[in-house]
């Protein structure tokens, strides 16, 4: 039997891991071939391969980003891009493919498993808002780059005593800003799921400053005011229709500057959050995710997703990972918001 493998969207720290466990466990197990696609799902596309086998996993495990490149390339745009597709599967004698990725590759896959292409998913985002599993990898090693950020900043945020603005990834889901910022003991914490009120904001930095202390805030790059939209970089969408998002923190800086006449200034972690070395967490929960998905392979479980349940791994449907985001409830926000001030 010869797997495709393919790594799709933003890179991710723990991808590497995931590539790894799966060719071991199969040329170890199953004595299956392995062909790696090259740039997400351009590369089924457009047949651009590259080989993948022990020798090429080799001292990869703590490798950031991907060996397999990544691209956010959507073949349902593409006219004749489903056909294409089946058509470099067989001329390459793929037999299954293993689909590595978030929102958008799982998307892509599920459609592609209901026009019976045999495939198997495995989730990656570090924002940890795909549906079916508890956690993805990746989060864990974003979250701790925006706790260390979060602990230097205290210090310079003292010493001038100036209010700093923690911009973190987070389109649609807060879960890097509220844990990143319970964990770096943030002041205020702002996601997407809980739009925020200026005035709140600038009456607890005023507050904040009467303690004599400096106020740190975190904020994800899709919080939005009460009243306003997500703040944009440019008006560029992606393949998938994804607007590029950007600029709430220094547009919150600057309204926290002119209400509170206190000197504000943002950081913004951006790409530094999903690029370097995985966690051990990441690696141990990516290891096991490549390790049940040649599993189900080997099963013959298609169109289904590995997902972490507790602490055991299973699988469920391709569509319950895609099919509604992974969001922080307001019971959980409430929790966090007790810190605050």
């Amino acid at each position: 039997m010869r797997v495709g493998v393919l790594t799709g969207g933003g890179d991710c720290p723990g991808l590497n891991a995931v590539i790894r466990a799966v060719v071991r466990k199969g040329v170890a197990e199953y004595g299956y071939e392995f062909l790696g696609f090259r740039d997400g799902w351009r590369g089924p596309l457009e047949n651009v391969t590259s080989a993948l086998g022990i020798p090429q996993v080799r001292g990869i495990l703590p490798r950031g980003g991907t060996v397999l490149g990544s691209s956010r390339t959507n073949p349902f745009t593409v006219e004749g891009g489903v056909e294409q597709i089946k058509a470099n599967l067989q001329v390459n004698g793929v037999d299954a493919l293993i689909a590595i990725g978030g929102e958008d590759t799982l998307g892509v896959a599920t459609k592609l498993a209901d026009l019976e292409v045999d495939v198997v998913g495995v989730p990656k985002t570090i924002d940890n808002d795909l549906g079916g599993t508890d956690f993805t990898f990746g989060f864990d090693t974003a979250v701790n780059i925006a706790t260390e950020a979060i602990d230097r900043l205290h210090t310079t945020a003292e010493s001038h005593h100036r209010v700093l603005v923690v911009e973190v990834m987070g389109r649609h889901a807060g879960w890097i800003a509220l844990h990143s910022g319970i964990a770096g003991g943030a002041n205020i914490i702002l996601i997407p799921e809980q739009p925020f009120d200026i005035e709140h904001v600038c009456k607890l930095v005023e507050q904040r400053f009467q303690l004599q202390y400096a106020p740190i805030i975190v904020v994800a790059e899709g919080a939005v005011p009460a009243e306003g939209d997500m703040a944009m970089v440019t008006g560029d969408v992606d393949a998938f229709g994804h607007v590029r998002l950007g600029g709430i923190g220094d547009r919150l800086a600057r309204e926290i500057e002119v209400r509170t006449g206190k000197e504000a200034r943002a950081v913004v972690l951006g790409h530094i959050q999903r690029g370097g070395t995985p966690t051990a967490f990441d690696r141990w929960l990516a290891t096991r995710f490549g390790l049940h998905a040649i599993e189900a392979v080997h099963d013959g479980d298609f169109g289904k997703m590995v997902a972490l349940r507790g602490t055991d791994i299973v699988r469920v449907d391709l569509v319950e990972g895609t099919g509604q985001l992974k969001t922080v409830s307001p019971s959980l926000y409430a929790e966090a918001e007790v810190l605050f001030g």
